[in-house]
């Protein structure tokens, strides 16, 4: 689905505005992604290198990029597009691109079209979010505004996800030591059935 008309204006009068080597490595992430060569679209660090750059974007404009980015370059592979007719329907639905900005869609489509037609065949059949990092700290309660001795250790669980879209996002909770145990042990499990298939 494309996105509505006024906002694909938008999107693509920021990235005409991008200089041409920082949109080239803009593309070069979303195309790792889509390529599985990286696990997620980090839109925190393509923020820091725009910012480390000079260049400042608000984070929705940013955000709006990648989700186009990655809905063009994700339907480009599922229709195994080459680079002239990606840059055609890209021109068919704006006006406003920049020749740079459409050179270097053309120049790394070329080269990475083929693997991410590959690479979308194959993750067509895996829906899910993939867990690039888990990190726990123990703590302990001490108090609280309706008990005055608590004494009770908790673990925090924090977990990275690479969604199916792309992003990565974070996901906290916190849980008992003996909750904390069980999620353990049913993890080793899992891992213990995974090396037998």
């Amino acid at each position: 689905m494309m996105p509505a008309a006024e906002k694909l204006s938008g999107v693509v009068d920021n990235i005409s505005r991008l200089p041409p080597d920082l949109f080239n490595e803009t593309c070069r992430h979303i195309l790792m992604y889509l390529q599985g060569q990286a696990r997620g679209v980090d839109s925190a660090e393509i923020s820091d290198k725009l910012q480390s750059a000079g260049f400042r974007l608000e984070a929705d404009a940013l955000q709006d990029i990648i989700r186009f980015l990655l809905l063009t370059f994700r339907s480009g592979g599922k229709h195994n597009v080459s680079g002239d007719e990606l840059v055609s329907k890209l021109e068919e639905g704006s006006g406003k691109w920049s020749k740079a900005s459409l050179q270097v869609v053309h120049r790394l489509w070329s080269e990475h079209g083929a693997s991410v037609h590959t690479q979308q065949k194959v993750q067509g059949a895996l829906g899910i979010g993939r867990i690039v990092d888990m990190q726990w700290k123990l703590g302990m309660a001490v108090s609280s505004d309706t008990c005055r001795n608590l004494n009770s250790p908790y673990v925090t669980l924090q977990l990275k996800i690479a969604e199916p879209s792309g992003f990565i996002r974070q996901r906290s909770f916190e849980m008992s030591v003996q909750q904390f145990q069980n999620f353990h042990q049913q993890f080793k499990e899992m891992a213990a059935v995974m090396e037998t298939v």
